[in-house]
């Protein structure tokens, strides 16, 4: 079986996340920019998000294309990581409601860290599966930003009870290391 089926699945479920979290979006009561700028930390959540869930999609693209077979743990551990970025919504929306609270804001790092997490998970089984071609495992074991992340995740959970200020500066760190996709896979897949 090929990867294909696998990521229409999830470019299907990454869809209904991002249209989830736009769908939170309530007219607000004003007819002027007042009430607009009201709405300024459910918006400034929902493009955290947004941009989170779109580099979650460009990397599992790129990462998917290295499947050379689908088998029943890869699609399970896709699973898992489809399962922790479904709740974004939910944390994305409490966030903007409660303009960026301790409790919300940690649950979201805590929520981005398990799909980090998932995601190194999908990725050492595809690397596994590879085991026989040493030097793309070579390629793919250099991997700084699957390291680094989780423990930015984990810094913007704990900080949030500190500051929402340094919360999100973790969170845009993280974005910003990983907004160009993933090289090496890019590298691997020129090499076959």
């Amino acid at each position: 079986m090929k990867a294909n089926r696998m990521e229409a699945f999830s470019d299907g479920v990454l869809a209904i996340i991002i249209t989830i979290m736009v769908l939170e979006f309530k007219v607000p009561s004003g007819h002027d920019w007042h009430a607009l700028i009201e709405l300024g930390p459910k918006i400034l959540s929902y493009i955290f998000s947004f941009v989170y869930i779109g580099i979650y999609w460009n990397n599992h693209h790129h990462l998917l294309h290295m499947v050379r077979t689908m088998n029943g743990p890869l699609m399970w551990l896709n699973l898992l990581l489809l399962f922790w970025l479904s709740l974004i919504p939910f944390t994305t929306a409490w966030m903007g409601e409660s303009h960026f609270a301790a409790t919300p804001t940690a649950l979201y790092g805590i929520i981005l860290l398990l799909a980090a997490f998932s995601y190194w998970l999908l990725q050492r089984a595809i690397i596994h599966q590879h085991s026989s071609d040493s030097s793309f495992v070579l390629l793919m074991g250099k991997d700084w930003k699957g390291r680094v992340s989780p423990l930015l995740y984990l810094a913007a959970a704990l900080t949030a009870y500190v500051s929402p200020w340094i919360s999100g500066f973790f969170f845009v760190l993280v974005a910003v290391i990983w907004f160009m996709p993933d090289k090496r896979i890019e590298h691997a897949l020129k090499g076959r």
